[in-house]
């Protein structure tokens, strides 16, 4: 995991390359782009994610979470739902998402 050091110098840089070294880790741009149609939950990334482990995704997940990309919400339902969907800080960065998405 990056350093917050190192972070507050991608983010001052290009924010191509600060969303690059977010993203890389297992299964988190695939719950990015998962994530860009709306409130995702633990157990639905399971089974879009092919190969994924509850163990990976939660580390994922959690990530995402502290480096401000993802909102983790409870629902207080019975059962208990946890949901998770892009912050402002997310939703800012589709585009250049999607514009890395296109040079592959």
């Amino acid at each position: 995991m990056t350093t917050k050091k190192e972070m507050e110098e991608i983010t001052n840089g290009c924010p191509a390359e600060w969303l690059l070294k977010t993203l890389s880790g297992k299964w988190k741009p695939q719950i990015f782009r998962i994530a860009l149609s709306g409130p995702i939950r633990f157990n639905t990334l399971l089974r879009q994610i092919e190969g994924s482990n509850k163990q990976s995704l939660a580390v994922a997940l959690r990530e995402l979470e502290e480096q401000g990309l993802l909102i983790k919400t409870t629902i207080n339902l019975k059962p208990l739902h946890i949901e998770y969907h892009l912050s402002e800080r997310g939703q800012s960065l589709i585009p250049v998402f999607q514009q890395l998405e296109q040079l592959s």
